[in-house]
């Protein structure tokens, strides 16, 4: 499930829930919400960490295993 990637992107970049909540300007506690699967994540949020993590949201969301971005 896709929560599982969310949480180790953060981990990967050795961040915490508060670190990536202050980016998308939202509390810790809703952040945590999302990670653990209580709240579905809005697309927006998706699309933005994965231009945060470098990523693309098909890798975040588990469509492919391929991390690099899609080429514009």
């Amino acid at each position: 499930m896709y929560l599982r990637r969310l949480k180790n992107l953060r981990e990967d970049h050795d961040l915490k829930q508060k670190d990536i909540a202050e980016f998308l300007q939202i509390t810790r506690q809703q952040y945590g919400l999302y990670e653990t699967g209580k709240r579905d994540i809005p697309a927006e949020f998706i699309k933005l960490l994965a231009k945060f993590y470098n990523t693309s949201s098909d890798y975040i969301l588990e469509l492919t295993n391929k991390t690099e971005p899609y080429n514009k």
